[in-house]
């Protein structure tokens, strides 16, 4: 069985004792990787549940 070197049981520790101090000040895991969309980005998604109060038949009136 290999032994693991220090520098790795270092890290290791590092990483799990900076993920336990980042829950105890936040409440829960903090995700940095998460991908930041701009409030201008056109979502179709989002723009369709704005326009829910719209009724779905025009009546247009005649010349």
């Amino acid at each position: 069985m290999k032994k693991r070197s220090t520098r790795e049981n270092y890290l290791k520790a590092n990483r799990k004792a900076s993920r336990e101090e980042e829950i105890r000040q936040h409440g829960h895991p903090v995700c940095y990787q998460r991908v930041h969309r701009s409030k201008r980005v056109y979502n179709r998604k989002k723009n369709k549940a704005d326009d829910s109060d719209l009724p779905y038949f025009f009546a247009f009136s005649a010349y």
